[in-house]
């Protein structure tokens, strides 16, 4: 065994797994793909790991929800170590050309979906909006993810929440230039160099911007700034905690009634990941005229959609049903007529779950921020 692979072995731990087997247990596509967390992390104690590693399509079926992590009575991060295997792969060019266009796109346009950087703030165009260059005093800067900016049915998203802060009179401003991706999915896939550089543009990016808080849509731009920015001097809040916080200080008042059974879906990288579970919730609760019901499998316990990881550009042949499709029977047989989420990619995957099962007279996929932005009187 080299320096490099006996290095890699120290620095996660493997030797200190125990081969309980909870990580696995508790992984959520397990099932489904046949991906063993224990499997791997015991194979990556292999003498040819990239050999090993090539053996394991599954490795890409990881979503990186970071149940596995929870889980571990060791208090290991197999999901790091899922990453860092990731990494050697996409070293040694063993990469689906999915996940290499992704990456690629990642570097050369500022987005993992190959759409150019100068269309980044087309989104924005005729609406009532703040915007603010770098060296400009504001107390809120808004980040909008990659896939919000780009996705046509997502783009709406970030309108409402610019309607809300002018309605709440928050000092804000969406970002007038240079926002790009925070590569958290470049991460997740990874790509360790793109990210590191990413992280050093990022940083010196958002500090010029003179902010006190930084407000992410998206919650893996947020767990990203968060936990893996540490040069970021404003504070990070995803949306749904400046949300709540207005409406618990009386800035903001949603005022139209809404008479629907609504159900929440707790994203990973803002609820197992961050604790980031009441004020989605508090949110949910001020909307006049609706009843909020709860999953079985809730808050840390909450199923995952399948949309992390980088899963958005890998291409895999899964057996069984889609995690998101079970979420929304679940929903269904709760009696929800919203299925509310907080997450884009959430959002997406959730709402293309319903259409495949045709039920999309009997159940809506609503973004906490289409829903809330629907309920001002401004």
């Amino acid at each position: 065994m080299d320096e490099r692979e006996n290095g890699f072995i120290q620095k996660h731990d493997l030797l200190g797994c125990i081969q309980c087997g909870r990580c696995t247990g508790g992984c959520p596509v397990t099932a489904r793909s046949g991906l063993n967390v224990r499997g791997i992390l015991r194979g990556a104690l292999d003498e040819d790991l990239l050999q090993s590693l090539a053996g394991l399509p599954e490795i890409w079926d990881c979503t990186a929800c970071g149940n596995c992590s929870l889980r571990c009575p060791k208090g290991l991060k197999p999901l790091d170590v899922l990453v860092a295997l990731r990494s050697i792969l996409v070293e040694g060019g063993v990469i689906q050309p999915s996940v290499r266009d992704a990456l690629e796109s990642i570097f050369r346009e500022g987005n993992p979906w190959d759409k150019p950087r100068a269309a980044r703030f087309d989104w924005r165009r005729d609406l009532d909006l703040k915007v603010v260059g770098p060296g400009e005093a504001v107390h809120c800067l808004v980040f909008v993810c990659c896939t919000v900016a780009y996705d046509p049915r997502l783009q709406g998203i970030a309108g409402n929440l610019g309607r809300l802060l002018n309605y709440a009179g928050v000092h804000y401003g969406f970002m007038e230039e240079g926002e790009t991706c925070c590569a958290s999915e470049a991460y997740c896939l990874g790509e360790e160099g793109l990210f590191e550089m990413m992280v050093e543009d990022n940083s010196e990016l958002l500090n010029s911007y003179s902010a006190s808080r930084i407000i992410t849509i998206s919650p893996h731009c947020y767990s990203a700034f968060k936990n893996q920015y540490p040069q970021l001097r404003a504070e990070i809040l995803h949306y749904t905690e400046l949300l709540a916080e207005l409406l618990r200080e009386g800035k903001m008042e949603l005022n139209r009634e809404l008479k629907e059974r609504i159900v929440y879906h707790d994203p990973c990288f803002l609820g197992k990941q961050n604790g980031v579970f009441n004020d989605p919730r508090f949110i949910l609760q001020q909307l006049p005229g609706a009843e909020l019901v709860e999953f079985e499998r809730t808050r840390e316990r909450s199923l995952c959609c399948e949309g992390g990881g980088g899963k958005m550009w890998v291409e895999s042949e899964s057996r069984g049903e889609r995690l998101a499709a079970v979420r929304v029977r679940e929903a269904k047989m709760l009696g929800a007529g919203v299925l509310a989420a907080a997450c884009p990619f959430c959002l997406l995957t959730l709402e293309d779950a319903v259409k495949a099962e045709g039920w999309e007279d009997e159940i809506k996929v609503a973004e906490i921020l289409e829903i809330a932005g629907g309920l001002i009187q401004e």
